[in-house]
């Protein structure tokens, strides 16, 4: 069976962007990157991927990605409307009515079962790219977790989750450190 994994950004506080959906404050650069383009290129959009060399780089982990509205969004202000065309593109949205392209489909409700259903088919890995209140309704189905924890402190904004408590706990299954002050670390579900 294919595996749900959050891979995403986050300050040391727990926050994935800020109030308005601010997300310059965390690292984009710095050595940390490398291990981005080497082992994750795909979680890169497709205007970053000519810059760094890696326009043609093969899927290394998933040939899927999920976002909510509000992730989906930051890039439409540039025409940004398939961000990722080198996966399968869906939107988690409520509000929206329909998708600015046609390799991007629009998940109108349900996104636990739909999800569920995707991790029955084949295929790679499937990215929980954000925000957080999707995070927080498909926790139940996320494998693994891989968090690039920012040193920065942003006191507000998008939480890694956004839902009610429930706690689950995670296994760490690799922590990387980098001169960026960037921590890298994966954590697999723990089972039972």
């Amino acid at each position: 069976m294919r595996k749900l994994t959050y891979f995403v950004a986050s300050t040391i506080d727990g926050f994935v962007a800020g109030p308005g959906g601010e997300y310059d404050f965390l690292a984009a650069e710095g050595d940390h990157m490398e291990t981005v383009v080497a082992e994750y290129p795909e979680t890169l959009p497709v205007h970053a991927r000519g810059p760094l060399g890696i326009a043609d780089a093969p899927n290394r982990r998933f040939d899927t990605v999920l976002m909510g509205r509000a992730t989906y969004e930051v890039g439409l202000p540039y025409g940004m409307t398939s961000p990722y065309p080198h996966l399968r593109q869906y939107v988690v949205s409520g509000s929206m009515t329909a998708s600015p392209d046609p390799a991007v489909e629009l998940v109108s409700d349900d996104p636990l079962g739909f999800v569920r259903q995707l991790k029955r088919r084949d295929g790679a890995g499937i990215w929980l790219c954000g925000g957080g209140r999707l995070a927080a309704s498909l926790r139940p189905e996320i494998d693994e977790l891989v968090v690039k924890l920012n040193p920065v402190v942003a006191g507000a904004g998008v939480p890694l989750f956004a839902g009610g408590f429930a706690p689950q706990a995670y296994d760490v299954a690799e922590a990387r450190t980098y001169k960026s002050g960037v921590l890298m670390v994966r954590y697999a579900r723990r089972e039972g």
